[in-house]
């Protein structure tokens, strides 16, 4: 009885998931579809999609890893099922860590000198 319900809550929140990345990526696409049609801001209209897409695709994939790990520790404990996990916690953090480049455009750990440069441009400016 337990593992079903939780198997439906495992279900219930994969869906949530799937559903993060397809609505998410709608949503994109309708908001910039305006800056699209106009030719003066049609570059950025597309980097800010595709910055948009990639967001809706790493929350959905983060709560899509959550489902994973409650089906594991709750439902299926064998070594098998856990080293099953752990691989695909491993490829969905390689796509995460990759669609966080791509959206950004720079490492994660270079993040902070930008920052610091633009501290400094900002306080002299």
């Amino acid at each position: 009885m337990f593992e079903e319900i939780v198997g439906v809550w495992v279900l219930v929140i994969e869906t949530v998931g799937a559903l993060i990345m397809i609505v998410g990526a709608g949503f994109a696409l309708v908001a910039a579809v305006p800056s699209m049609r106009r030719p003066e801001s049609r570059g950025k209209a597309y980097e800010r999609l595709r910055r948009n897409v990639g967001r809706a695709i790493l929350l959905g994939l983060e709560v899509l890893i959550v489902a994973d790990i409650i089906r594991t520790i709750l439902v299926d404990q064998t070594p098998q099922s856990v080293a099953v996990l752990g691989g695909i916690v491993a490829i969905r953090i390689a796509l995460s860590f990759s669609l966080e480049v791509e959206i950004d455009g720079m490492w994660p750990w270079s993040k902070w000198r930008v920052a610091s440069v633009r501290s400094q441009d900002t306080s002299q400016g």
